[in-house]
This record gives C-alpha cells, structure tokens and sequence, in this order.
C-alpha cells in the first residue's frame, strides 16, 4: 500500500547508490541500517525483488543508520560509503547484510580485504568528513521524508506503508507497474 501523502523530499538521482536502469518504470528507494535486523531480513526481499521485476526496477539504497540502538551502524555505513570510493559499493553492502553480526572495525577490515579494496585508502575513507557528509545529507533527507525507522520504502516517490515481509512490496510495484502500462 502507497500512501500519497507522504512524499520523498530528495527524488532519486545519479548521485544515489542505484542498481537497474535509469529509466526503468518503477523506483525502488530504501532507508537502511546495516545493523538493523528488519533490514536484514527485507535485503533478501529486496533481492527476490529486483529479480522478480529485472529491468523494470531501480532500487536505491541510502543511508538511515540509527546509531543509538546500533552501535555499529554509523561505522558500517561509513565502510560501505568507503567502499563506493572503489566501486565497491555494493559488495560491500551485500557483505554487511550478510553478515550483520559481525559489524566492528575488525570485521569491516576484514570485508575490505575480501574485496580486495585499497585498505590504506579504505580506511582513510572511512575517517573522512566527506564520508560523514554524505551519510548525514542521506539521513536527513530521509527525516525530511517522514522517515523515523528501518527499513523504510518509498515507491515511485511515494512511502510504502505496507507489510513488505509479507509480499506486499512486490504486489505494490507490479501494481504500480499494471497502473504505468495502462
């Protein structure tokens, strides 16, 4: 379910850690903590998702780390901003999902290595200001939108307010999709 009177305040650009085509009808923007268990589990959604849907979707990915009840988040953000220094991001990103339970300066070390990044330049990354910068311009973009937890979706622009564990996002954009062809 859409609801149309939530908007997202920064639509969708370039700028955004984006997987699919630019021009692809549906747009797919999550907030996410890579420490956050729900998250974890709308990830694998997320990925049956994009398959399900291929290149009639762009999903967006931004950062919304909830650094109070995560303590590892703000940091796990920040590796995988380092990492999209590389064109990594999203190995990167698929590596916290997968092991979010293992998410300290160690760990992030570790995944740096098994993808073979830089990790001098990693880690200077990951102490940057324009690191920072960029996590805190995705957060509060996402507060501006009305977003107060994780995982939080906006469809085509507008907020998700569905049960996406239940497959109700997949519903929603192929019916958004029925809705564009028509």
């Amino acid at each position: 379910m859409i609801n149309p009177q939530v908007k997202l305040r920064v639509p969708a650009t370039n700028v955004d850690h984006a997987q699919g085509p630019d021009d692809a009808p549906l747009v797919l923007v999550e907030y996410g903590d890579y420490e956050c268990a729900y998250c974890g589990q709308a990830y694998a959604i997320v990925k049956q998702v994009q398959e399900a849907l291929g290149d009639d979707l762009r999903f967006v990915f931004r950062n919304f780390p909830l650094a109070q009840a995560h303590p590892h988040a703000m940091n796990a953000a920040r590796a995988a901003e380092a990492a999209a220094l590389q064109r990594k991001f999203w190995e990167m990103h698929d590596m916290l999902y997968e092991n979010q339970d293992a998410l300290d300066d160690r760990a992030l070390l570790t995944y740096a290595n098994l993808l073979e990044l830089d990790v001098d330049r990693f880690t200077r990354d990951v102490a940057s200001q324009r690191i920072d910068d960029r996590i805190v311009a995705d957060f509060e973009g996402g507060a501006r939108s009305g977003v107060n937890g994780t995982p939080t979706f906006f469809v085509n622009g507008f907020r998700f307010e569905g049960n996406w564990l239940e497959g109700e996002l997949l519903e929603t954009l192929t019916a958004v999709s029925e809705e564009i062809s028509r």
